[in-house]
């Protein structure tokens, strides 16, 4: 399957991307996460501390267990806070 991946605040800068397509076998966010950290040391750098990395599904917040089965867009970001 094709995503397109984006990375936002300090994932983006350690990665250097601030978007990508990604063609995928992953079944869950947790496997495409497994995927992209293998890939270089940027993206494992990146994905090393996955409590301080929140992600959404078409635009919906969700988890690192959810499929991506049907799944366009993929973000993942740092958590919110508020102010």
């Amino acid at each position: 399957m094709k995503l397109t991946v984006l990375y936002f605040a300090w994932l983006r800068e350690r990665i250097g991307l601030p978007r990508e397509t990604v063609e995928t076998d992953a079944v869950t966010v947790a496997d495409l996460i497994a995927e992209l950290s293998a890939r270089e040391e940027r993206y494992a750098l990146a994905f090393a501390d996955l409590k301080a990395v929140r992600v959404a599904l078409d635009q919906d917040l969700s988890d690192f267990d959810a499929a991506l089965d049907g799944v366009r867009e993929i973000a993942f970001f740092p958590p919110m806070t508020g102010g």
